[in-house]
């Protein structure tokens, strides 16, 4: 995105926003460039690549907030944007929407920050995409107990810039891949069973799938034989059990009884009719017990390669990290 162009549509969404007499502005302009492949037994399945690009409004005024958007790029267009967004908060404020108070906030300044990344992974050429991919499924396929395999990777490049009334004006760059490699196998007396990468998605470059941040190898080569056990393990029985969890199934176990319960749209119930409701409501904050007292959860939007990680956030909030339990 040229600078040229991103100071002219703050100029123009911002200084709108002054004319309407808003207590808080703030301009996102995105680009997203999104790469996907995806091999099934070693053989291309089918390739995507996608640009998005938008710009997004936020206005608060008179105690009430309203938002709005578009994929139009132009400063005459990101004026009439804010216009839009102050008659949406004057329309919420007379629906009885409720007094919105941001919490304060100290402008920041000019911030440029690039995601730590050797290898921008939507500028590798789809062909290697393939031929790594190719190779991996190679290996699994070779082995007797691996009927098929199914190979992809997902490759994101996301720039971002953010303005508001407070003086924050932030430009930054964030890199993201997910690779993921499934194998199954057909069991004996029918049916399958599958067995998948636990590699995370991860704000990093090319380089993790060349062995930066992950040992490739090593879950490659043990794959075939924790699928083979899984083929012939006996069905469980009901009863009670002591059950030992994998970190690798932890994570998923923490992403959904803490990670979802505690987003703030759920707790507050505007999900309801969407992705559901949270038994972490704010009635319980500051009491409710998650687990032992040794038991710590934090959110952290500064943790090298982390998916959140960012220098500001879309509120022009720098990048923290917080306790949640």
């Amino acid at each position: 995105m040229e600078s040229g162009l991103l100071s002219a549509l703050r100029d123009a969404a911002l200084d709108q926003a002054q004319r309407h007499g808003c207590t808080n502005a703030e301009i996102r302009v995105e680009r997203i460039r999104s790469q996907e492949v995806r091999l099934r037994d070693g053989l291309l399945e089918g390739a995507a690549d996608d640009t998005e690009v938008g710009i997004g409004v936020r206005v608060v005024v008179n105690g009430a907030m309203g938002f709005t958007a578009s994929v139009a790029s132009s400063p005459a267009q990101a004026a009439v944007l804010v216009s839009q967004a102050v008659d949406a908060a004057r329309m919420v404020g007379r629906a009885g929407g409720g007094h919105v108070e941001l919490a304060d906030e100290p402008g920041h300044g000019i911030v440029t920050w690039v995601a730590p990344h050797v290898i921008d992974p939507v500028d590798v050429p789809v062909a290697e995409k393939v031929e790594l991919l190719g190779e991996w499924s190679r290996r699994l396929l070779a082995v007797p107990t691996v009927d098929h395999v199914t190979a992809s990777v997902l490759a994101v490049t996301e720039d971002k810039y953010y303005a508001d009334l407070g003086g924050t004006e932030a430009t930054q760059r964030r890199v993201r891949v997910h690779p993921q490699v499934e194998a199954l196998a057909v069991a004996p007396m029918g049916g399958f069973e599958t067995m998948r990468t636990v590699a995370p998605p991860v704000g990093r470059g090319w380089e993790y799938l060349n062995g930066a941040g992950w040992d490739w190898d090593t879950e490659l080569g043990t794959m075939p034989e924790l699928l083979a056990e899984k083929v012939a393990a006996p069905s469980v029985e009901a009863g009670d059990y002591d059950l030992v969890i994998d970190p690798t199934n932890l994570w998923l176990t923490i992403h959904e009884s803490i990670g979802h319960a505690t987003e703030l749209d759920r707790a507050m119930g505007y999900e309801a009719a969407f992705a559901g409701t949270s038994f972490a409501t704010f009635d319980q904050l500051g009491t409710l017990r998650y687990g032992s007292d040794v038991m710590n959860v934090t959110g952290d939007r500064t943790a090298e390669g982390g998916l959140a990680t960012v220098a500001v956030d879309d509120e022009g909030v720098l990048g923290q990290s917080f306790e949640i339990v």
